[in-house]
């Protein structure tokens, strides 16, 4: 994997965790809203679509640079829109980068030991 391969899914796991926090915030002040006199929804709102924004440029980005398969881009993009999916997509992205990065020391110590 090279660098900008492993840059943009860091990114993209950066944001997924705060992604899925400001989602369930908002739900909580939507909830709020219609329960008390407390409106945090405008600037949930707002907080939650630029980290969604984020995101999606973030996955669009990792797609295009891990060629992963329509299925596996499919699934992290529907995590994107289930309120506990962001924590989901940053475990898997962990576990997929640090894959990558001891295949790739094995492919190096490989070359380096021949």
């Amino acid at each position: 994997m090279d660098l900008k391969t492993a840059s943009a899914l860091r990114r993209l796991r950066l944001v997924s965790a705060p992604e899925a926090v400001s989602f369930l915030v908002l739900l909580l002040c939507s909830v709020l809203k219609r329960t008390t006199d407390f409106n945090g929804v405008p600037v949930m709102g707002a907080v939650h679509g630029v980290l969604f924004v984020l995101y999606v440029v973030f996955w669009a980005d990792a797609w295009n640079r891990t060629r992963w398969s329509f299925g596996t881009a499919a699934l992290y993009f529907v995590l994107s829109v289930l309120p506990t999916g962001g924590f989901f997509a940053e475990r898997k992205l962990r576990r997929e980068s640090e894959n990558a990065v001891i295949a790739a020391r094995a492919r190096q110590e490989g070359t380096v030991n021949a």
